[in-house]
């Protein structure tokens, strides 16, 4: 029977292979910096939730996801990763750990849910596709690593408080 649930302490090693999995999935396989313990500390900072899909007596699948803020709507839900380990897919643990997303976000009052999905990747955008979601074409991720964030933080443009956002003298 398949299930999902919020996750525990003791699934983080199981949350972190279906990471690595979905990172050599999508052909990034040395990119995946986390550990299971350091998951596993910022879950207990609350930086994030995560559910977890069960088949067999075992975890098959995770979701991921995040609190952000848009200034045209409102608070929305970021869902991070939604991976289910190859062998069970097509078997609903998709579907289930997407509405259980779907169900906190909206229960909290999120005005949407936001996600990203690689143009490559057809299964995944027909499955998004089938369950109504628009897949926009006309947004680009944009982002920093943390090299390019410690540079910039570093770099000669006028220092700023963060709090206040003004640009100090």
């Amino acid at each position: 029977m398949n299930s999902v649930r919020p996750a525990q302490a003791h699934d983080f090693p199981a949350v972190h292979a279906l990471v690595c999995a979905l990172a050599h999935f999508e052909q990034a396989p040395n990119e995946v910096e986390v550990t299971p313990e350091s998951l596993l500390q910022d879950w207990k900072a609350n930086r994030f939730d995560v559910w977890v899909a069960e088949s067999a007596g075992a975890v098959q699948g995770m979701a991921l996801g995040f609190w952000r803020y848009s200034t045209w709507k409102g608070p929305t839900y970021h869902l991070e990763d939604l991976v289910v380990d190859e062998s069970y897919r097509g078997r609903g643990l998709g579907g289930l750990l997407f509405r259980t997303v779907a169900q906190h976000a909206a229960a909290l009052g999120a005005q949407r849910l936001h996600w990203e999905v690689l143009d490559w990747n057809t299964p995944a955008v027909r499955f998004y596709e089938s369950l109504g979601a628009e897949i926009a074409q006309n947004w680009w991720p944009c982002r920093l690593d943390r090299a390019g964030l410690e540079r910039l933080a570093g770099s000669s443009l006028p220092p700023v408080d963060s709090h206040n956002a003004t640009v100090l003298p």
